[in-house]
């Protein structure tokens, strides 16, 4: 019996609308987790570059290679077409080259021997497709991971911030998201009660913009209000919030019970989102330039994100270096024995 009205970012709940009247919320959300980018980014693996396809498709890449290297070296042995001059029982297509080719193929740079029987050249134009298209699947997809950047997060769920250990987690003290992981029978949901409960006095804040800051300047994840977690990571860019949201709910304006106003507020509430006028606010207030600039912003690629290719790189050059010790070698003691 102090005020009239109160508006804020006030969930609507059965406890509270046992004391006070709500109008039509104005806003939907749920809870998510609010989390800095530098905390939640997962570190770049040294092989980054072969994060495009999975392991089952680069070990079915290799299978299917092999069989098609395979299948050329058959395909020519059995083709007439293929030998020069019977007599000489020559073929160009021996295992070794056939590697070679499907070898060039699949790096688009084409390779000796040049099929001549239509049975082999068959098989080299539908690998020629084959490896067309994989090309164009692996660099859409490394184009899409390194553009990403540090925007993959671990923290995808609420069960993956309960089972992280770097993170600290809380909520706003005595708020509808304290209470609905109270009541919830979701295990997880549980676990996170649990947590806060022991830790209350670490963990839980007293006022949102305090998460804001803790989360700003601390290893903290914030679970609250998506939609007032969004209005941060907004006006925030070092701010992003997780994907999962649950328990949606919405956001009302409090009035007395049996208010004369709460009808009159809720038509109007109707009316703004009837007209486009909510979803207007909106998009002025939670789509800022910061979100535009860092989907637009173009930034060096860090050296962990290509190490598994300069790795790769130096591990070729060193095997053949070996390889043409070894060719020298074995060729120089070839040519002491024969001329002794």
């Amino acid at each position: 019996q102090e005020a009239d009205i109160a508006v804020a970012p006030l969930t609507v709940t059965s406890a509270r609308e046992e004391v006070v009247s709500f109008t039509t919320p104005f806003l939907q959300t749920g809870i998510g987790i609010l989390l800095r980018k530098d905390t939640a980014s997962q570190d770049m693996s040294f092989f980054h570059f072969l994060s495009p396809f999975s392991k089952e498709t680069w070990t079915a890449l290799l299978f299917a290679y092999l069989l098609t290297c395979f299948c050329l070296f058959l395909v020519a042995r059995l083709s007439p077409c293929e030998w020069n001059e019977p007599k000489n029982e020559e073929n160009h297509f021996t295992f070794l080259n056939s590697l070679w080719f499907g070898a060039g193929a699949l790096a688009l740079q084409g390779a000796t021997p040049r099929p001549q029987a239509l049975s082999v050249r068959v098989i080299a134009v539908v690998w020629w497709l084959f490896t067309l298209a994989l090309l164009a699947a692996y660099i859409a997809n490394f184009t899409a991971l390194l553009s990403s950047g540090s925007e993959q997060l671990p923290i995808q769920t609420f069960e993956d911030l309960v089972k992280q250990r770097n993170l600290e987690f809380g909520t706003l003290e005595g708020s509808s998201t304290f209470y609905y992981f109270k009541n919830s029978k979701n295990p997880i949901h549980q676990m996170i009660y649990e947590y806060m409960e022991k830790r209350r006095e670490h963990v839980l804040v007293k006022t949102y913009q305090e998460a804001v800051q803790r989360v700003m300047d601390s290893n903290y994840a914030f679970i609250g209000e998506s939609i007032s977690q969004d209005l941060a990571a907004a006006r925030h860019c070092n701010l992003i919030r997780a994907p999962e949201v649950i328990g949606a709910r919405g956001f009302g304006i409090a009035t007395t019970q049996a208010s004369p106003w709460t009808k009159p507020l809720s038509i109007a509430v109707l009316k703004l989102r009837e007209s486009g006028d909510l979803d207007y606010l909106r998009n002025k207030w939670w789509e800022s330039s910061c979100l535009r600039q860092s989907r637009e912003r173009w930034g060096p690629l860090e050296p962990p994100a290509l190490g598994g290719l300069f790795l790769t790189l130096g591990i070729g050059l060193a095997l053949g270096i070996l390889a043409a010790l070894a060719e020298l070698s074995s060729s120089s003691r070839r040519t002491a024995a024969h001329a002794k």
